[in-house]
């Protein structure tokens, strides 16, 4: 998982107070000012979403605008999964 982080240049993961990911940890990175692909930490497992927010400043802190699940459970080795984030970063 390190590595999918750190090919798409996901931030280090930090605690998410927004209560909009139930408190876990979560890393970001930008699609533009506004839009977001977000990996949730939750135990063991990775939740990727796409989202929205008025700025990069309000992650972790303000609920998004909006809010969309892309993957539960998230795994490198299904292509399904890695086609997800390349719909949008490539």
């Amino acid at each position: 998982m390190e590595n999918v982080l750190k090919y798409y240049e996901f931030s280090d993961f930090k605690k998410d107070s927004s209560e909009a990911f139930s408190n876990n940890d979560i890393a970001y990175t930008e699609l533009n000012d506004t839009h977001f692909l977000i990996f949730e930490k939750e135990e063991n497992q990775f939740n990727l979403y796409v989202s929205k927010y008025n700025s990069r400043s309000e992650i972790g802190k303000k609920k998004p605008l909006i809010l969309e699940l892309l993957v539960s459970n998230y795994d490198k080795s299904k292509p399904e999964h890695r086609l997800a984030i390349k719909r949008y970063l490539n």
